[in-house]
């Protein structure tokens, strides 16, 4: 497979619906593991202030025949950046769109958002029960506590 990005000069995408993600074969196409990717500096805007909302996503799954290229995944997540979206939408929309392009064997995303009005909201997707034997590590972000 050939990627887009990998190796090559990529200016941040628009939207993350501009954002192309690249596959590449799953070097162990056949074995049952977790790949996790932490992004503890999201944003994305508030769809009604416009002004940035922060979360700490962690995305783990267990790939099938393909892996996402990180720097596309890097790329796609910087693209939320400017894009309006409630937590709940934002951090399911990625979840979903992974799934359906990857089709992993499973798939699960923790959205881990810092207080907006003085809550924080965090949200949680995950594509289906996880694999029978899959290890699944906790994903190690604390409860929002504040300055306690």
């Amino acid at each position: 497979m050939e990627t887009r990005h990998l190796g090559k000069g990529s200016a941040l995408p628009a939207s993350p619906g501009d954002a192309t993600l690249d596959y590449v074969p799953n070097p162990r196409s056949g074995e049952l593991y977790l790949v996790r990717f932490a992004a503890p500096e999201f944003t994305s805007l508030c769809p009604v202030t416009g002004q940035p909302d922060f979360a700490h996503l962690v995305i783990d799954y267990a790939p099938a025949a393909t892996i996402v290229e990180s720097k596309s995944l890097k790329l796609f997540l910087g693209a939320f950046r400017n894009h309006c979206g409630f937590h709940e939408d934002v951090t399911v929309g990625i979840g979903r769109r992974l799934t359906d392009e990857m089709q992993p064997q499973w798939l699960r995303i923790g959205g881990y958002w810092y207080p907006r009005g003085g809550m924080p909201i965090d949200v949680f997707w995950q594509s289906g029960p996880p694999p029978e034997g899959l290890w699944l590590p906790h994903q190690g972000v604390a409860p929002y506590r504040g300055r306690g």
